[in-house]
């Protein structure tokens, strides 16, 4: 089912206690299969529409955070030969990484909104969001990762496809 459908399906009064709920902090929560869904969702619209942005624009121009540059530099001194075009999801998720990561994630706390929600995050940059090229990450992470992808060019191929596959579709019409 489409987010849109489910969104709309939930109505006015539904979508804005959604909407309420997923502002709460995660300690208000047990484990409710309902908020996970909407997590879910929300994590799922943000990939969509990151996706769909660097498929339109080219990716060096854009700026995701008005902390990007802080963000960049900080990342790339915490992690200089990180390889981003396609990740290794141990470099992310094992226990050596977690604690690499954490002080990283934490030095964003106040300076970046939501810096340690759940996001989806693409392992191969040249590929799409599906089940086998993603990841669950932190916001701040996903923020780190996209921006040096976009500054060093690995979110390029995206745009590039894009822009062809939108000139074919218009020569052919």
């Amino acid at each position: 089912m489409d987010t849109g459908d489910v969104l709309a399906s939930l109505g006015v009064e539904g979508a804005t206690a959604a909407a309420h709920a997923l502002s709460l902090p995660a300690e208000a929560y047990g484990n409710d299969a309902q908020l996970e869904v909407m997590w879910a969702m929300k994590a799922y619209n943000h990939a969509e529409v990151y996706y769909n942005l660097i498929a339109s624009v080219d990716p060096k121009l854009l700026k995701l955070t008005k902390s990007d540059e802080q963000i960049y530099t900080k990342f790339r001194e915490a992690f200089p030969d990180l390889s981003i075009d396609v990740l290794d999801p141990e470099l992310l998720k094992s226990a050596d990484a977690k604690e690499k990561w954490r002080p990283f994630c934490n030095e964003f706390e106040g300076v970046v909104e939501d810096f340690n929600y759940g996001t989806l995050l693409r392992l191969d940059c040249q590929k799409d969001y599906t089940e086998e090229n993603t990841i669950f990450a932190t916001r701040i992470q996903f923020y780190a990762i996209e921006i040096a992808r976009n500054r060093e060019g690995y979110n390029d191929f995206v745009h590039k496809t894009s822009s062809k596959t939108k000139q074919q579709k218009k020569e052919e019409s």
